[in-house]
């Protein structure tokens, strides 16, 4: 089985986020793989180790991505594509285009990536990857079986659960709850560092820029005011419901 998945640096989920000139400053940040991307690579080492084949990671960044790569490699996936390419950096759509193109060219049975990225919050890297890909998508799966050509998707339903059954070739983002990924061994980081990761450019991809221009543009970024200290109202019930819609009048107005 061949199995694609695909891997988005993220900010360490502990890190002050501090906004610098309009944009997000990554000075002295730390760097981990989107964790919901995590549980991606886990569910594609455990097929391949049920059904045999390869996984390969692909990821789209400048140089220090390949820490991230090498972390997944050292978990036990096979091989990595980087694209770090600049004229390739872009939005989702951009994103969702230079993906394509690799997956094409690596080849693939079953693509798996993260639901969302936590840093962005977007959940529209995997759909649309699917769709530049003619193939289906099967989104926040909690668990996953293959047999043959068959796929038995558990999908979480804003916490119930749909049971979806299709086919390959096929995309499916990964939710928490799908596994719990393994931390890289020893052994595994040392082999990590020489498994083949394999560097792309535009004229790799056969893509040129303004095929995938970004059609989106931040404009500006700030952070969500402090959060004010709360009030608690004293009293008989009557009389704080009374202060209370005072209050909202007065202060808050929002009636």
């Amino acid at each position: 089985m061949n199995i694609l998945v695909v891997v988005k640096e993220t900010f360490d989920t502990e890190e002050k986020i501090v906004i610098q000139d309009g944009k997000i400053s990554d000075d002295g940040v730390e760097f981990i793989i989107n964790p919901y991307d995590e549980y991606a690579v886990e569910e594609a080492i455990k097929l391949k180790e049920e059904h045999g084949g390869e996984v390969t990671v692909v990821s789209i960044g400048p140089d220090r991505v390949e820490s991230r790569l090498r972390t997944a490699l050292a978990m036990g996936a096979d091989k990595a594509v980087l694209v770090d390419d600049e004229s390739l950096f872009g939005d989702e759509y951009t994103t969702a285009k230079v993906l394509a193109a690799v997956a094409q060219k690596v080849g693939f049975d079953i693509i798996l990536a993260g639901q969302m990225a936590v840093d962005s919050g977007a959940g529209q890297g995997g759909p649309r990857l699917a769709e530049e890909l003619g193939i289906n998508h099967v989104s926040t799966a909690v668990k996953l079986e293959v047999n043959g050509t068959s796929v038995r998707v558990e999908r979480d339903i804003e916490g119930d659960l749909e049971v979806v059954e299709t086919s390959l070739p096929i995309l499916i983002t990964a939710q928490q709850g799908l596994n719990e990924p393994r931390y890289p061994s020893l052994p595994g980081i040392m082999k990590a560092k020489k498994k083949p990761l394999e560097r792309l450019s535009a004229d790799d991809l056969g893509l040129a820029a303004d095929q995938v221009t970004a059609k989106t543009e931040v404009v500006d970024q700030y952070l969500p005011p402090k959060k004010q200290a709360g009030r608690i109202l004293d009293g008989e019930i009557k009389d704080q419901v009374s202060e209370l819609v005072q209050l909202l009048r007065s202060e808050a107005k929002v009636i």
